[in-house]
């Protein structure tokens, strides 16, 4: 009898360590499995460093550390930074302005086809109405709290996410030759003989999604940083990391150059205005069509909904790091699902994310 249930209570012993394990690693999740992604998708460069080290493979996993909080980490605690310093003069200048009665509606307002001159009148209006103004401000201020504070949040959150990313990521740099033998053997007892094929779809579809999305975004941060600086566009390092990190978020990009095109027809630069939504719709935008097709070729291909879900859950369960999390969890499952049905992959047409 005891012979009997003995592989079932082993089989409760497992799960119930499975779970007390998740439990207890829950709260760092996300930064392990953003580890992860980045430790797969750069390990060949790692082995490359290795070699040349003459396989001192601490001192290849500081080396691969080190440079991840320079490429990543020190420029978003940079951004965070900036924004809420940023945030703090606008408002002060807002309230000046409005406190000295000098504050007016740009002039290129009342300029806009069709709702220009209603909306720049009712503008006007409001600005001269005190009363009117700070009912108007009261109403938008709670929503306004919530959404900088939200992002706030998640930028800090996201600082302190890939600090202990690039922490983890040095322990599977250093250590990544012993557990990937251990992870074969195990998948080799569950698996059998689709145990390669599955680790060779996972990695493959990490890489190919990781390189698209960190290639594609620091692509079309550079090309924004040339235009920026045409323009004259001020805070362009700013910018152009701000450009990085929406470039992970479909139709991002838009929202940063589009501010710029904005502010310069504030200005009253209006060929600058103009040459900003020209750069930023064919070059910027252009990019995404161009370098993402052939980096992420390597890897899975993923439709645009699926890249968008992936996105907008990863930050939800995630935080910051569910921008990169996301969309490869998502790519991963789908090349898996492909390798067992056999269904070719739907490359999406050009265009469909910028």
């Amino acid at each position: 009898m005891e012979k009997r249930f003995q592989p079932y209570t082993r089989l409760a012993a497992i799960v119930f360590l499975v779970i007390g394990c998740l439990v207890v690693l829950r709260p760092f999740l996300a930064a392990i499995l953003f580890a992860c992604a980045i430790t797969i998708s750069s390990w060949p460069l790692y082995l490359r460093l290795l070699d040349r080290l003459q396989s001192r493979h601490t001192l290849a996993a500081a080396v691969m550390t080190v440079s991840l909080i320079l490429v990543i980490i020190l420029p978003l605690a940079l951004v965070t930074w900036n924004i809420a310093d940023n945030a703090g003069n606008v408002y002060r200048g807002l309230r000046d302005a409005l406190n000295a009665g000098t504050i007016e509606p740009p002039a290129w307002i009342s300029q806009i086809p069709v709702i220009g001159e209603t909306f720049n009148t009712y503008l006007l209006r409001l600005i001269h109405n005190r009363e009117e103004l700070i009912a108007t401000a009261k109403r938008f201020m709670e929503p306004a709290r919530h959404f900088l504070l939200g992002g706030g949040i998640v930028l800090g959150s996201g600082v302190a996410q890939v600090s202990l990313a690039a922490f983890v990521s040095f322990f599977l740099y250093r250590d990544g030759a012993t557990l990937l033998a251990a992870l074969r053997t195990g998948m080799n007892k569950i698996m059998g003989e689709h145990a390669v094929e599955v680790a060779d779809t996972v990695s493959r579809t990490v890489r190919g999604v990781m390189y698209g999305l960190l290639g594609t975004a620091l692509a079309q941060a550079a090309v924004a940083a040339v235009g920026f600086l045409i323009a004259g566009v001020p805070a362009v390092a700013l910018l152009s990391v701000g450009t990085f990190l929406f470039s992970l978020i479909p139709v991002g990009p838009p929202l940063i150059w589009g501010g710029a095109a904005i502010w310069l027809f504030n200005q009253g630069d209006t060929a600058w205005g103009i040459f900003m939504i020209v750069w930023g719709l064919f070059l910027i935008s252009g990019v995404d069509n161009v370098v993402k097709p052939m980096l992420i070729s390597r890897g899975s291909s993923l439709p645009f909904l699926l890249v968008l879900l992936g996105v907008m859950g990863g930050v939800i369960a995630f935080g910051f790091v569910g921008l990169f999390i996301g969309p490869t969890l998502l790519a991963v499952a789908l090349g898996l699902l492909r390798n067992w049905t056999d269904i070719n992959p739907v490359v999406p047409g050009p265009g469909e994310n910028s």
